[in-house]
């Protein structure tokens, strides 16, 4: 007896060290997870300070799943084709109420003249983040700026709440708090002239965004935004998808003026005639 207790002894105590060693190791990697240390600003905040960009090109034409197809010009071929993509939508469909499906219908079949995009309108929130353009943030403990290489738009993030917003605008009325290493940003006071894509996906000015920024490692930040619309959804969803930092030595955000390109789309028809 006492050589078979001896053994059984010997046993659990190799299964307890072992669930040991398994558990600290387990919860080591979860806690170097949740909790990641990078650079710092000297508040002691996540540095998010740079410039950022989303690298799925398809997601700004579609950001539910889709596969490839013609782009909306047949004549150029093969150019401005349409991408696959996977989607960023959580459960991959936008929840929309039947009237406003149908309007997203209409938008994608007008696309060529009814994107905001086309126009070089300010892209709004959260587009603006996933365009493919880059933006760059600019942090401060009392306030935060995103600066979009796209037709210039500009967010100011107040970490502060300063108020409700005085007028509704293409980038929205955006106030910050930090959810432990999280920034939440929430964003009201958004008009109606902006589209989530190029697929005619949209929202009226009820809309309202929260966002989340969490750095997943110094150069990879993980933004998820939940969307609520109650003229156009039939309840709250979110998306989510992972910016990456430019490392170039150079990097910068370079002038694109997109006005004159549009000029002519929308105003030529205008033009005085001429015998």
């Amino acid at each position: 007896m006492g050589v078979v207790w001896k053994r059984k002894a010997r046993n659990v105590l190799f299964v307890l060290a072992t669930t040991v060693v398994i558990t600290l190791t387990w919860s080591n990697a979860s806690g170097q997870a949740k909790t990641y240390q990078g650079r710092r600003t000297p508040d002691g905040k996540p540095d998010l300070n740079g410039i950022w960009q989303a690298l799925d090109t398809s997601v700004d034409w579609d950001i539910q799943p889709h596969g490839a197809e013609a782009g909306p010009v047949a004549a150029l071929g093969a150019e401005f084709a349409v991408p696959p993509g996977l989607g960023i939508v959580e459960g991959g469909e936008i929840p929309y109420l039947p009237a406003a499906l149908a309007q997203k219908k209409k938008n994608f079949e007008q696309r060529l003249t009814a994107d905001p995009e086309i126009k070089c309108y300010m892209p709004g929130v959260p587009r603006g983040n996933y365009m493919p353009y880059p933006f760059q943030i600019v942090q401060s403990p009392g306030r935060m700026m995103m600066v979009y290489q796209f037709a210039n738009a500009v967010r100011q993030i107040y970490m502060h709440n300063p108020g409700p917003s005085p007028a509704d605008s293409w980038m929205g009325w955006s106030v910050a708090h930090w959810d432990g290493d999280t920034l939440v940003v929430d964003v009201t006071g958004l008009n109606d002239q902006t589209w989530l894509d190029r697929a005619g996906d949209y929202h009226s000015d009820a809309l309202h965004v929260v966002e989340r920024y969490t750095l997943r490692s110094t150069d990879v930040l993980m933004y998820e935004a939940t969307i609520e619309d109650h003229n156009v959804y039939t309840r709250p969803w979110k998306m989510s998808l992972p910016l990456y930092r430019h490392v170039e030595k150079n990097a910068q955000l370079l002038e694109y003026k997109c006005v004159p390109f549009a000029e002519e789309m929308l105003y030529g028809s205008l033009r005085k005639k001429t015998k």
